[in-house]
Protein backbone atom coordinates (compact mmCIF):
# COMPACT_ATOMS: atom_id res chain seq x y z
CA UNK A 1 0.00 0.00 0.00
CA UNK A 2 1.31 3.39 -0.99
CA UNK A 3 1.14 6.12 1.55
CA UNK A 4 0.57 9.40 0.71
CA UNK A 5 1.95 9.36 -2.93
CA UNK A 6 -1.00 9.84 -5.52
CA UNK A 7 -2.84 7.56 -7.83
CA UNK A 8 -2.15 9.22 -10.68
CA UNK A 9 1.36 9.39 -10.30
CA UNK A 10 1.45 13.60 -10.19
CA UNK A 11 0.11 14.42 -6.96
CA UNK A 12 2.86 15.10 -4.32
CA UNK A 13 3.60 13.42 -1.25
CA UNK A 14 3.34 15.38 2.14
CA UNK A 15 7.25 14.91 2.49
CA UNK A 16 7.98 16.32 -1.07
CA UNK A 17 5.75 19.33 -0.82
CA UNK A 18 7.47 20.19 2.63
CA UNK A 19 10.65 20.15 0.49
CA UNK A 20 8.87 22.04 -2.61
CA UNK A 21 10.04 19.25 -4.56
CA UNK A 22 7.45 17.23 -6.64
CA UNK A 23 7.67 13.78 -7.96
CA UNK A 24 9.49 14.49 -11.55
CA UNK A 25 12.27 16.17 -9.35
CA UNK A 26 13.39 12.99 -7.37
CA UNK A 27 15.33 9.71 -9.03
CA UNK A 28 13.12 6.24 -9.06
CA UNK A 29 15.03 5.00 -6.23
CA UNK A 30 14.54 8.22 -3.91
CA UNK A 31 10.66 7.72 -4.71
CA UNK A 32 10.98 4.09 -3.42
CA UNK A 33 12.84 5.32 -0.29
CA UNK A 34 10.10 8.38 0.08
CA UNK A 35 7.35 5.74 0.24
CA UNK A 36 9.41 3.88 3.04
CA UNK A 37 9.68 6.66 5.21
CA UNK A 38 6.00 7.37 4.85
CA UNK A 39 5.07 4.21 5.40
CA UNK A 40 7.17 3.78 8.60
CA UNK A 41 5.90 7.30 9.07
CA UNK A 42 2.08 6.20 9.02
CA UNK A 43 2.83 2.73 11.42
CA UNK A 44 4.02 5.14 14.30
CA UNK A 45 1.50 7.51 13.77
CA UNK A 46 -1.25 4.94 13.78
CA UNK A 47 0.77 3.25 17.23
CA UNK A 48 0.96 6.62 18.32
CA UNK A 49 -3.18 6.97 18.49
CA UNK A 50 -3.41 3.59 19.77
CA UNK A 51 -1.35 4.14 23.04
CA UNK A 52 -2.92 7.14 23.29
CA UNK A 53 -6.57 5.58 22.99
CA UNK A 54 -5.39 2.71 25.26
CA UNK A 55 -4.53 5.88 27.75
CA UNK A 56 -7.96 6.63 27.84
CA UNK A 57 -9.76 3.83 28.62
CA UNK A 58 -10.85 2.46 31.88
CA UNK A 59 -8.83 -0.53 32.75
CA UNK A 60 -12.06 -3.11 32.96
CA UNK A 61 -14.96 -1.75 31.05
CA UNK A 62 -15.39 -0.29 27.97
CA UNK A 63 -15.81 3.26 28.64
CA UNK A 64 -13.22 6.25 29.21
CA UNK A 65 -11.55 6.19 32.33
CA UNK A 66 -12.11 9.41 34.64
CA UNK A 67 -8.88 11.83 33.36
CA UNK A 68 -10.35 10.99 30.02
CA UNK A 69 -14.07 12.01 31.09
CA UNK A 70 -12.74 14.79 33.15
CA UNK A 71 -10.81 16.44 29.43
CA UNK A 72 -14.01 15.46 27.53
CA UNK A 73 -15.96 17.54 30.20
CA UNK A 74 -13.94 20.10 30.14
CA UNK A 75 -14.30 20.41 25.93
CA UNK A 76 -18.20 20.46 26.45
CA UNK A 77 -18.19 22.59 28.82
CA UNK A 78 -15.77 25.27 26.90
CA UNK A 79 -18.38 24.75 24.06
CA UNK A 80 -21.67 25.78 26.41
CA UNK A 81 -19.75 28.63 27.09
CA UNK A 82 -18.54 30.02 23.62
CA UNK A 83 -21.80 28.91 21.67
CA UNK A 84 -24.57 28.35 24.56
CA UNK A 85 -25.09 25.34 23.30
CA UNK A 86 -27.01 22.64 26.14
CA UNK A 87 -25.19 19.80 27.64
CA UNK A 88 -25.69 17.69 30.80
CA UNK A 89 -23.76 15.25 33.05
CA UNK A 90 -25.47 12.42 34.48
CA UNK A 91 -23.88 10.57 37.74
CA UNK A 92 -24.68 6.87 38.13
CA UNK A 93 -23.93 4.73 41.04
CA UNK A 94 -24.87 1.11 41.89
CA UNK A 95 -26.72 0.34 44.31
CA UNK A 96 -25.73 -2.44 47.00
CA UNK A 97 -22.30 -3.28 45.00
CA UNK A 98 -20.78 -3.27 48.11
CA UNK A 99 -22.68 -6.50 49.59
CA UNK A 100 -22.64 -7.92 45.94
CA UNK A 101 -18.57 -7.79 46.53
CA UNK A 102 -18.44 -9.01 49.64
CA UNK A 103 -21.19 -11.68 49.67
CA UNK A 104 -19.92 -13.05 45.94
CA UNK A 105 -16.41 -11.43 45.23
CA UNK A 106 -14.89 -9.48 43.25
CA UNK A 107 -15.17 -11.27 40.13
CA UNK A 108 -18.62 -11.36 40.34
CA UNK A 109 -18.60 -7.50 40.98
CA UNK A 110 -16.47 -6.88 38.12
CA UNK A 111 -18.55 -9.11 36.01
CA UNK A 112 -21.07 -6.73 36.56
CA UNK A 113 -19.17 -3.30 36.01
CA UNK A 114 -18.47 -4.66 32.69
CA UNK A 115 -22.18 -5.41 31.64
CA UNK A 116 -23.12 -1.97 33.07
CA UNK A 117 -20.36 -0.69 31.09
CA UNK A 118 -21.41 -2.44 27.81
CA UNK A 119 -25.07 -0.96 28.92
CA UNK A 120 -24.33 2.29 29.22
CA UNK A 121 -22.35 2.58 25.82
CA UNK A 122 -25.06 1.32 24.12
CA UNK A 123 -27.65 3.53 25.54
CA UNK A 124 -26.19 6.47 24.41
CA UNK A 125 -25.36 8.68 21.02
CA UNK A 126 -21.60 8.75 19.73
CA UNK A 127 -21.45 12.62 20.23
CA UNK A 128 -21.89 11.22 24.23
CA UNK A 129 -19.17 9.71 26.68
CA UNK A 130 -19.83 7.55 29.16
CA UNK A 131 -16.85 7.20 31.86
CA UNK A 132 -15.98 5.16 34.99
CA UNK A 133 -15.34 7.58 37.63
CA UNK A 134 -14.25 5.24 40.15
CA UNK A 135 -15.45 1.98 42.01
CA UNK A 136 -18.82 1.60 41.01
CA UNK A 137 -19.60 5.31 39.89
CA UNK A 138 -20.50 6.05 36.18
CA UNK A 139 -20.75 9.27 34.69
CA UNK A 140 -21.90 10.41 31.00
CA UNK A 141 -21.78 13.44 29.02
CA UNK A 142 -25.04 14.16 27.26
CA UNK A 143 -24.02 16.83 24.38
CA UNK A 144 -26.11 19.34 23.14
CA UNK A 145 -28.65 18.11 25.63
CA UNK A 146 -31.39 20.29 27.64
CA UNK A 147 -32.28 19.83 31.36
CA UNK A 148 -35.40 17.96 29.97
CA UNK A 149 -33.54 15.69 27.79
CA UNK A 150 -31.13 14.80 30.07
CA UNK A 151 -34.14 13.86 32.69
CA UNK A 152 -35.20 11.45 29.80
CA UNK A 153 -32.57 10.05 29.21
CA UNK A 154 -31.93 9.24 33.03
CA UNK A 155 -34.81 7.85 33.26
CA UNK A 156 -34.75 5.65 29.85
CA UNK A 157 -31.17 4.63 31.52
CA UNK A 158 -33.09 4.09 34.75
CA UNK A 159 -35.25 1.12 33.20
CA UNK A 160 -32.91 -0.30 31.25
CA UNK A 161 -30.03 -0.93 34.11
CA UNK A 162 -32.33 -1.74 36.85
CA UNK A 163 -34.35 -4.21 34.53
CA UNK A 164 -30.81 -6.05 33.40
CA UNK A 165 -29.22 -8.63 35.31
CA UNK A 166 -26.24 -10.97 34.59
CA UNK A 167 -25.53 -14.23 35.10
CA UNK A 168 -21.97 -14.76 36.57
CA UNK A 169 -20.70 -18.31 38.14
CA UNK A 170 -24.29 -19.78 37.79
CA UNK A 171 -26.00 -16.88 40.00
CA UNK A 172 -28.08 -14.43 38.30
CA UNK A 173 -27.38 -10.78 40.22
CA UNK A 174 -30.02 -7.90 39.75
CA UNK A 175 -28.56 -4.66 38.92
CA UNK A 176 -29.69 -1.68 40.28
CA UNK A 177 -28.54 2.13 39.72
CA UNK A 178 -29.07 5.10 41.22
CA UNK A 179 -28.33 8.49 38.95
CA UNK A 180 -28.47 11.95 39.36
CA UNK A 181 -29.02 14.76 36.48
CA UNK A 182 -27.05 17.95 35.97
CA UNK A 183 -27.38 20.59 33.53
CA UNK A 184 -23.80 22.47 32.58
CA UNK A 185 -23.78 25.64 33.77
CA UNK A 186 -21.31 27.89 31.91
CA UNK A 187 -19.80 29.51 34.59
CA UNK A 188 -18.95 25.84 36.66
CA UNK A 189 -15.78 23.94 36.16
CA UNK A 190 -15.71 20.11 35.50
CA UNK A 191 -15.11 18.97 39.18
CA UNK A 192 -18.25 21.31 40.27
CA UNK A 193 -20.41 20.08 37.52
CA UNK A 194 -19.56 16.10 38.71
CA UNK A 195 -20.43 17.03 42.03
CA UNK A 196 -23.74 18.62 41.69
CA UNK A 197 -24.83 15.36 39.47
CA UNK A 198 -23.78 13.31 42.63
CA UNK A 199 -25.24 15.32 44.84
CA UNK A 200 -28.44 14.70 42.52
CA UNK A 201 -27.77 11.46 42.54
CA UNK A 202 -27.80 10.51 46.76
CA UNK A 203 -31.01 12.49 46.57
CA UNK A 204 -32.43 9.84 43.82
CA UNK A 205 -30.96 7.11 45.88
CA UNK A 206 -32.33 8.43 49.12
CA UNK A 207 -36.00 8.78 47.59
CA UNK A 208 -35.32 5.14 46.33
CA UNK A 209 -34.78 4.20 50.05
CA UNK A 210 -37.41 5.97 51.26
CA UNK A 211 -39.84 4.59 48.98
CA UNK A 212 -38.47 1.32 49.60
CA UNK A 213 -39.49 1.57 53.01
CA UNK A 214 -42.42 3.00 52.66
CA UNK A 215 -43.41 -0.19 50.41
CA UNK A 216 -42.35 -2.74 52.67
CA UNK A 217 -44.85 -0.59 55.81
CA UNK A 218 -47.84 -2.06 53.75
Amino acid sequence: MRIGLGKSGDETSPLLAALGLSRRDVSPAGLAALEKLEAERARLAAQLAAAEALADRDTLTPTFNRRAFLRELHRTMSEVERYRTPAAVLYLDLDGFKALNDGYGHAAGDAVLRHVGRLLVESVRESDVVGRLGGDEFGIILNRANAQEAAAKAAALNEKVNGAAILHAGIAHRIRVSIGVHAIAAVEDPETAIARADEAMYADKHARKLEAQAFAGF
